[in-house]
């Protein structure tokens, strides 16, 4: 009956196979749900669709965070994103935090190949670090400039911050044992995209935001030094499933003329460009490469 039963499995488990739909013939690339991540996405699928004007490149953009790219990822249902480093590192891998830049690349870059079958492409040229940030007028009134200065007044703080930053392990909860940070309250999650508003309208006090976020500067923010250096690197990379990679050559070439070619001042101003003035991610993208000579 063992045997029976194995080999029926083993039948049904091809005709389950043959009827599943066919891959599509094009690459998709992902991007999580806020601004910059859209942006790097727009970037990859230009930039591909560039060196081979007649392929079909599909965005499939504001995905729920790291580990939904993850799973999509392993599905096959994007071919591509861009990740940054520390969050690969801590957040998807589980690895222990390493502070150094290159070894943390290096880690990323075996692992992924090991596990997943998936490759670490060349940085862009920046890292993205999260950035606890304040009120302007907060910020210069008590004369912040450090996280360390800040847990004298987060007692009487409220703290907004994404779904993921709440429970990763590069996150709140070393965050909080590192400065001895303690709020008015648990703190308020929400999408990214709304964590300004918040802050502006007095709904929070304190949120956990992003380095190259447009708004810093637009909005005269306090972005306070991590002083006691907690976070890991955030490396911005892209990731590319092997299969697609050998499926579609010009991703390769993509990739390594992207290689460098964003520093963390270009990424805040594409950033602002689309927050701030409300323009078109794409059209923001073609502009960036232009000015790149791509």
């Amino acid at each position: 009956m063992r045997r029976r039963f194995a080999a029926a499995a083993a039948i049904f488990s091809v005709l389950l196979a043959g009827c599943s739909p066919p891959r599509p013939d094009y690459p998709v690339i992902g991007a999580k749900n806020f601004t910059e991540q859209v942006v790097l996405g727009e970037l990859l699928a230009q930039e591909i669709e560039a060196k081979n004007p007649t392929l079909d490149v599909q965005r499939r953009f504001y995905l729920a965070g790291s580990y939904i790219c993850q799973q999509a990822m392993v599905a096959g249902r994007i071919d591509a994103y861009v990740e940054y480093t520390g969050t690969a590192l801590t957040a998807i891998l589980k690895q222990p935090v390493d502070r150094d830049p290159q070894r943390v690349l290096a880690t990323v870059r075996q692992m992924y190949q090991s596990k997943y079958q998936i490759t670490a492409g060349p940085p862009l040229g920046f890292e993205n670090t999260f950035a606890m940030v304040v009120r302007g007028d907060d910020g210069r009134r008590l004369q912040l400039t450090k996280l360390s200065q800040a847990a004298q007044y987060t007692p009487q703080w409220r703290l907004g911050v994404g779904y993921e930053f709440e429970q990763r392990p590069d996150g709140l909860p070393g965050l909080s044992a590192a400065y001895g940070l303690k709020f008015a309250g648990p703190p308020r999650t929400m999408d990214l995209g709304l964590l300004y508003r918040a802050l502006e309208a007095h709904q929070v006090d304190m949120i956990a935001a992003n380095s190259t976020d447009g708004p810093i500067a637009a909005l005269r923010l306090t972005a306070l030094e991590d002083d006691k250096h907690y976070f890991p690197p955030y490396q911005a990379v892209p990731l590319v499933r092997d299969e697609a990679l050998e499926r579609w050559p010009e991703i390769r070439t993509a990739l390594n003329a992207l290689a460098g070619k964003v520093s963390a001042d270009e990424m805040r101003t594409m950033n602002e460009a689309v927050d701030g003035q409300h323009r078109d991610p794409a059209d923001v993208v073609r502009g960036f490469r232009r000015s790149k000579g791509l």
